[in-house]
């Protein structure tokens, strides 16, 4: 049987590495961070406060689809840990060849917003999570994942998403 990957999705400020470091604690799997997976040139125009375009995106959602992949294959479970705002990115994640689960976390405006403005060093800017609001297409129901509310603490966060992958049939896998 395939190894199914987790990818924790939502927009930056939700906890997507926090939620995912834990999750692959409590699940005894490799976590990634996708933001390790971005380009220089993405990075600097993040970091200048320019959202970035779909064209931008698409490399660096293929090589983590391809990650995923290639973790799977080697039969190593692995969370990654990126924002994945559109279906058509994670179909995009998905077009790679990994079972992938998403865990969608999900928060109020407001707490996302305080939650960017504590960030120290982060090369993601609080203003920018208008943008990605804006473009956010939460799971669809036939999609392969569950929608969490950050407004609980991170154990909270995880043993929620933890009950739902344990209680998931997976498509595709007998």
């Amino acid at each position: 049987m395939a190894t199914i990957q987790i990818c924790v999705m939502g927009v930056s400020g939700s906890g997507k590495s926090t939620v995912g470091a834990e999750l692959a604690a409590r699940l005894g799997r490799g976590f990634a961070d996708g933001d390790d997976f971005h380009s220089e040139a993405n990075r600097a125009k993040m970091a200048a406060g320019q959202p970035l375009t779909d064209e931008d995106r698409w490399p660096w959602l293929g090589t983590i689809g391809a990650y995923l992949r290639d973790e799977m294959i080697a039969d190593r479970p692995t969370v990654v840990a990126c924002s994945a705002l559109k279906r058509v990115y994670r179909d995009r994640i998905r077009a790679a060849g990994a079972s992938v689960y998403f865990v969608f976390l999900t928060g109020n405006e407001e707490l996302l917003q305080q939650r960017m403005e504590s960030r120290a060093g982060h090369f993601m800017k609080a203003g920018m999570l208008e943008s990605q609001l804006s473009i956010l297409e939460p799971l669809d129901d036939d999609e392969f994942g569950v929608t969490v509310n950050v407004t609980g603490d991170v154990p909270q966060i995880v043993t929620e998403a933890l009950a739902d992958f344990a209680a998931t049939e997976v498509p595709g896998i007998a």
